[in-house]
């Protein structure tokens, strides 16, 4: 497993971590993450992120033209690679050219685990509350 530190405002540092999830194709699982981190699954696609009480599952790509989106540490904030929209921990849009903020995978948590569905994306233009609700309290 790959871990990196990540900032984020307040000077709290969100480690990052690269993993793959377990299942097939339609659903993946992964570890509930013990504290506050990034985790991202380049082969589903996804990021999981623990943050603020909160888990979520949302799409690498920007959803202004699908280019993967990156973490900058000095900013504490995603970024999109290719035209620069801005991302908090958390998936919401703060600025850039897209319209809307990150894709946002359904999730549920099974024990110790949460299991993301590959088959839906929600994005917070068109599915609002669905966008909303597609997170696991903790």
């Amino acid at each position: 497993m790959l871990t990196l530190a990540l900032g984020l405002a307040g000077d709290v540092i969100l480690p990052v971590s690269a993993v793959a999830g377990g299942g097939g194709p339609s659903e993946k699982s992964y570890p509930i993450p013990a504290a506050d981190g990034v985790s991202i699954d380049r082969g589903a696609g996804l990021i999981l992120v623990r943050y603020a009480n909160h888990v979520y599952a949302f799409s690498m790509a920007c959803p202004h033209e699908q280019a993967a989106v990156k973490w900058l540490k000095k900013d504490n904030r995603f970024q999109c690679s290719k035209h620069d929209s801005e991302y908090r921990p958390d998936g919401v849009f703060t600025t850039g050219h897209t319209t809307r903020n990150l894709d946002r995978f359904p999730i549920r948590r099974e024990g110790n685990t949460v299991v993301v569905n590959l088959q839906k994306v929600y994005q917070s233009d068109q599915h609002a509350a669905a966008w909303t609700a597609a997170g696991v309290d903790l």
